[in-house]
């Protein structure tokens, strides 16, 4: 089995290709229990003119297409920055078994910075969590794009 840093590094080609595009440099790919990546997107929000066209949700759109079902059982979310509440909730949906990010987001992070969406006990479903796998590198990139903008 892969590491978490191989897929992780996955995650990140993803945010590159959207920094390329001019959107939020964030990236995400599904894999299987079996270990192989059925899902992989970038943030395109305003490229799709969509506000739900966040990586992990466009990631998961296709994991599912790949599995021919929304449920997602066993698989696992990679992701460079800490979901925000839209997609806390569409991982709960999906039945993702594992979250696995980079970067602590300090504004909307639903999964350990504003909240803990996911721990909440009325969710009849549990996803595990591991942070901070390839921070430094998501950080980096994340700084970068933003110190362009301004």
């Amino acid at each position: 089995m892969r590491s978490d840093e191989f897929y992780m590094h996955r995650a990140l080609d993803q945010a590159h290709r959207a920094a390329a595009a001019g959107e939020v440099p964030v990236g995400a790919v599904v894999v299987d229990p079996q270990g192989e990546i059925i899902g992989a997107a970038h943030n395109a929000p305003v490229e799709s003119c969509d506000p739900c066209a966040h990586a992990e949700v466009r990631a998961l759109r296709e994991a599912g297409q790949a599995l021919g079902n929304y449920r997602l059982d066993g698989c696992t979310l990679y992701v460079t920055l800490e979901p925000c509440m839209m997609c806390a909730g569409a991982m709960i949906h999906a039945r993702i078994k594992r979250l696995v990010y980079a970067a602590a987001e300090p504004h909307t992070g639903m999964v350990e910075s504003k909240a803990n969406l996911l721990a909440q006990p009325w969710f009849n479903h549990r996803v595990d969590i591991e942070a901070g796998v390839l921070a430094p590198a998501s950080k980096k990139l994340l700084k970068a794009f933003f110190a362009r903008r301004r």
